[in-house]
């Protein structure tokens, strides 16, 4: 696998693209920039075939309805994210002032299910806690944490359907159980690593 990384919009939000070797990808939210995106996956001579979201916070949805017009990638989110995707209070699109696109997601995602490209495969875990819907990916010792868990932080519960007590349950529930060789790549800031945030993250002692 091929992963790209590129940091967007006014929150530094981390998009990412997940390729095999026939250039299909994976995009891994869409922060604010869409041109920036498209730029990208065409300078790469890359094929979009799903756009995947941890959840659905504006940060991670802004670029969503133009990338999904150009590339005609079906969109993939946790079943309670529907939700975010046409509320402005839940996507917190209403309390920042931000202009967006009501979207409808292709598909609806479940704790277990399995996203694939091609000879790729990529496990959906549900890790409420920061949202209601948020989700994390992993594959062959990666993880993608979106907004859950943090290089030496975790994310904030205190927006609509935020929950500490859940979100650190999810963490030590399904994170935690990982290797600790896991490359974690957040949702904001730099990568880290399972083992080290075992180690060293302050929530989790």
């Amino acid at each position: 696998m091929q992963l790209y990384t590129l940091t967007l919009g006014q929150l530094g939000t981390n998009c990412y693209i997940a390729a095999n070797s026939s250039n299909n990808c994976l995009v891994i939210d869409a922060p604010d920039d869409a041109d920036t995106i498209l730029e990208f996956i065409k300078e790469k001579n890359l094929t979009v075939s799903q756009i995947v979201l941890t959840h659905g916070h504006f940060d991670h949805i802004l670029a969503l309805a133009a990338l999904h017009d150009a590339t005609g990638a079906p969109i993939a989110i946790h079943e309670n994210g529907a939700a975010f995707l046409k509320d402005g209070i839940n996507n917190l699109c209403h309390y920042a002032g931000i202009p967006w696109t009501p979207i409808k997601p292709q598909r609806l995602l479940h704790d277990g299910d399995t996203i694939t490209l091609d000879d790729l495969s990529f496990q959906v875990l549900y890790t409420p806690g920061h949202t209601a819907d948020c989700i994390c990916l992993y594959t062959d010792s990666i993880l993608f944490s979106g907004d859950t868990l943090f290089c030496r932080s975790i994310g904030r519960t205190d927006h609509p359907t935020g929950d500490m007590q859940q979100e650190i349950a999810s963490i030590l529930q399904k994170l935690m159980p990982l290797p600790d060789k896991t490359k974690v790549y957040p949702g904001h800031g730099s990568s880290t690593t399972i083992g080290e945030e075992r180690r060293e993250n302050p929530y989790l002692q």
